[in-house]
């Protein structure tokens, strides 16, 4: 890698995380020699001693922090508090110590859930502050939009190098299909491929599919974020998108299509659909550091369908299949 982070000391928060795991083999894939892993058994960065122990130990020049506490949607309604606590403490925290420990940059990841409920749509940057979010993920959304706030205090009053990134919904081999925490696209596909397995006529989904989402790829939104890390030194966020938007049932549709079920999709339209719609204005990324997604979405899909039946096998999976809830 031919960049002024190749030979700099990295740690990456949450790396054994869906995300993390990519960012890190991402940075190795580009050169990087010296990239720390903290993980949470060894570091739980709600605590204070422990963030000023990883800066101690660790002496990073350059920190991704991409660990979180989230969850499906009745996770976000059971834990608002603790949802708002936890990731405001590890954020609030680690730029601080960030500050303290004078490190070169500091990435900070948002989240697509800070922007208004009712965003002009695509969202671009300076929307984020014009609304509420959406309400049964606002506390993790407002915890994660404060901690911009801090990284632009911090540039402007101490010269701490923090930019802001603002990812899209992520999907890709390797998500979350646990009961709690998964997203919309691994949650149907676990549905469609557990009832072809099990030759269930229909699978039942939350909402009426009406509501909008944008996703992007697992390996794309890494090399978002190693590009940011690498050639951005703004203070204004900037957004991590694929530039396509698809509602919920078409999206459906299409991975029941690709998972070969041909049964009844029920919709449950006394669950919650989420923000009405999610679509990113991606131009903010192109113009300052040259990204722009890659995998197109059918073949990520397949992708990620391949891997739910090769990494979980479909014959065990021990879980009611009508039960499952999702993020979106």
């Amino acid at each position: 890698m031919k960049n002024s982070i190749a030979d700099k000391r990295i740690c990456v928060t949450g790396a054994e995380g869906f995300l993390g795991k990519r960012v890190v083999k991402k940075l190795l894939a580009n050169g990087c020699r010296d990239v720390f892993e903290a993980s949470h058994r060894d570091f739980d960065l709600v605590r204070a001693d422990d963030v000023e122990r990883l800066y101690r130990e660790v002496q990073p020049q350059i920190l991704i922090h991409l660990a979180a506490r989230v969850g499906g949607i009745g996770a976000n309604r059971e834990n608002p508090g603790r949802f708002f606590y936890e990731n405001i403490m590890m954020g609030v925290q680690l730029i601080e110590g960030a500050r303290l420990h004078s490190v070169e940059k500091y990435v900070q990841l948002g989240t697509v859930c800070a922007y208004p409920k009712f965003a002009a749509v695509p969202f671009k940057e300076d929307e984020l502050w014009n609304g509420y979010p959406e309400e049964t993920n606002a506390p993790y959304g407002i915890a994660k939009k404060a901690l911009l706030v801090q990284a632009q205090g911090y540039r402007d009053q101490y010269g701490l190098n923090a930019i802001y990134l603002l990812p899209v919904n992520l999907y890709g081999p390797g998500d979350h299909v646990d009961l709690a925490s998964s997203h919309v696209i691994p949650a149907i596909i676990r549905k469609c491929v557990d009832a072809v397995e099990r030759g269930e006529p229909t699978i039942e989904v939350w909402g009426t599919g009406s509501a909008t989402r944008e996703f992007l790829y697992i390996d794309d939104a890494a090399e978002g974020i190693v590009l940011a890390a690498e050639k951005y030194n703004g203070r204004e966020p900037v957004n991590l998108g694929s530039g396509r938007e698809i509602t919920i049932r078409d999206l459906v549709h299409l991975i029941a299509k690709e998972s070969g079920f041909t049964g009844e999709i029920v919709w449950d339209a006394t669950k919650p659909d989420g923000q009405p719609r999610r679509f990113l204005d991606v131009s903010r990324a192109t113009e300052l550091f040259g990204f722009r997604a890659r995998t197109d979405f059918a073949d990520g899909l397949r992708h990620t369908i391949e891997w739910y039946r090769h990494r979980w096998g479909i014959q065990d999976s021990g879980f009611e299949v009508q039960s499952l809830e999702f993020r979106v």
